[in-house]
């Protein structure tokens, strides 16, 4: 087996985007940790499984990453085992309640999605920088946004509110870890073809609705799918994107 190129760690790699994160990753070199919730269990062992056999090693760590411990013995796990951490990709995250106004989420419906898009966010870019301060060979950190994080979507607050903080949360750590050749940046993207995207809908007929509405949306007139994002962050844990950092250098966010 040639040399990884580094070890990465992907939250919420049991399916969708995550799923395909992580494959990614794996086949560029790196060894990948894969995270998700004890109920994803057997799909984690699947995509742990997916990994081994494209040469690479990979751990699995169950656990909620909205939780400061988890986030913490998931980096040991990975630094103990395989030396360093270089690339952490935050993609956990929920949808939340749906098609609820304002006046009709409870603050639970709203700390529950803050929690798995945001705090897990912030608790993976905080321990994430220090292991790679520590290290003091840069790295590459990288957040699940949304164009909800751009634009807040009708009847989803609690979601929208969650990505528009990751975007800040962002611009942040890229402003206090670029002095250290850490990079911090995220994905935004639209609708994509997953399992969360289709979720909402109660029957096959309202499924195939509602991704239809999505395709006429784009300019397109198609839905992204998996492969589109982690294409995406390949380039973004690689040397070649070593001059981005939120946009044009890091001198102006978007």
């Amino acid at each position: 087996m040639s040399p990884a190129l580094g070890n990465a760690i992907v939250t919420g790699a049991a399916q969708g985007i995550g799923r395909s994160i992580a494959l990614r990753l794996a086949s560029d070199g790196f060894n990948v940790a894969v995270n998700d919730i004890p109920e994803k269990s057997a799909e984690l062992d699947s995509l742990v499984d997916e990994i081994r056999r494209k040469g690479r090693k990979c751990l699995k760590h169950e656990g909620d990453v909205s939780q400061d411990n988890t986030v913490k013995d998931m980096i040991e796990a990975v630094v103990g085992q395989y030396g360093s951490l270089d690339v952490m990709v935050a993609n956990a995250g929920i949808a939340g309640p749906y098609r609820k106004k304002i006046t009709e989420v409870t603050a639970e419906q709203f700390d529950q999605v803050m929690a798995v898009n945001t705090r897990s966010t912030f608790l993976c870019y905080k321990f994430a920088g220090l292991q790679m301060i520590k290290q003091g060979g840069g790295g590459r950190i990288i957040g699940a946004c949304s164009i909800a994080g751009k634009k807040a979507m009708p009847s989803q607050a609690p979601y929208s509110a969650s990505k528009f903080a990751v975007r800040g949360l962002t611009q942040a750590a890229a402003l206090e870890f670029g002095s250290h050749g850490i990079t911090v940046n995220a994905y935004a993207p639209g609708a994509i073809n997953t399992p969360m995207l289709r979720a909402p809908a109660k029957s096959q007929e309202e499924s195939d609705t509602m991704m239809e509405r999505f395709k006429q949306m784009s300019p397109l007139h198609m839905l992204g799918s998996p492969e589109d994002i982690s294409n995406l962050v390949s380039f973004l844990a690689s040397k070649d994107s070593q001059f981005i950092t939120g946009s044009n250098g890091g001198i102006f966010f978007d």
